[in-house]
């Protein structure tokens, strides 16, 4: 279901991670990224994962809002996994026809399998314990440097939240489009993949539209309130590091060293 995808979505909560800075969140997630793509053999999957374990188990959410996250990958997860599979040169373990399973494409399959995975584990840890006001303060505040550059650091963050927000808005609208056309009779499944492009070619027009009078309802909602970007703004609560930001930076930084450290063992 669209609508089982976390990315994009906050729970509230006061755990560990939820208390945390978003500067802190921001940096650990991408650190985190690093060392899942720069990970090259089990030593360094297991170190990422041991990590995402802890920060799931810390953030104290229902275990079925990250299985049911999951689940909606599961179509993109499978496809790889049986790509690499049987399409990997190497030792021969099975055959079907003329595809070979190997035992470098399960491994590799395993490996590409895994990395998917964690990296939706990672970004939705971000969103679920991040309310969207205290993740633009964060990223504008990471930006803000560039701004002697001429970057709009202010307007930046504030696109790439209201993008963030938008995601599980447009999902949810996604799947009462496919119930209701569904009802009238529509089939998404048929006639193989040609007939099933063509199925999704009537979703994608009130979807577009929707998110057209969505964003232009947003900018005539900020316009009424007056909002002038970053100008004169203040904030009621101001960004602080505390001890256990400094903690998860330093963890983050050790698991990422040892995954790059793993890689020459």
């Amino acid at each position: 279901m669209l609508s089982s995808i976390t990315f994009g979505q906050f729970m509230p909560g006061d755990s560990l991670l939820h208390r945390l800075d978003p500067r802190t969140k921001v940096v650990g997630v991408l650190a985190v990224a690093a060392s899942v793509l720069a990970a090259a053999n089990w030593i360094g999957f297991a170190l990422v994962a041991g990590l995402t374990l802890v920060a799931v188990l810390q953030s104290q959410l229902p275990a079925k809002v990250y299985i049911s996250g999951l689940r909606a990958f599961w179509v993109i997860f499978a496809i790889t996994f049986i790509v690499q599979a049987f399409l990997t040169p190497g030792e021969i373990l099975a055959g079907l026809g003329p595809l070979k399973i190997t035992q470098e494409g399960l491994e590799t399959g395993g490996r590409i399998f895994l990395r998917l995975a964690l990296l939706v584990l990672v970004a939705s840890l971000l969103t679920l314990t991040t309310p969207p006001v205290n993740l633009a303060a964060g990223l504008e505040s990471m930006l803000s440097p560039l701004k002697r550059l001429g970057v709009p650091a202010h307007e930046l963050a504030m696109m790439m939240t209201i993008a963030l927000r938008f995601v599980p808005i447009l999902l949810q609208e996604a799947e009462t489009l496919v119930r209701a056309q569904r009802s009238r009779g529509a089939a998404f499944v048929t006639g193989g993949p040609a007939g099933w492009a063509r199925g999704l070619l009537p979703l994608f027009v009130p979807l577009f539209a929707g998110a057209l009078r969505r964003a232009e309802d947003l900018a005539t909602a900020m316009e009424a309130r007056s909002y002038r970007g970053g100008a004169n703004m203040t904030r009621m609560m101001s960004l602080r590091f505390g001890l256990p930001d400094y903690v998860v930076l330093t963890l983050t930084a050790v698991v990422l060293a040892g995954v790059v450290a793993s890689r020459f063992l």
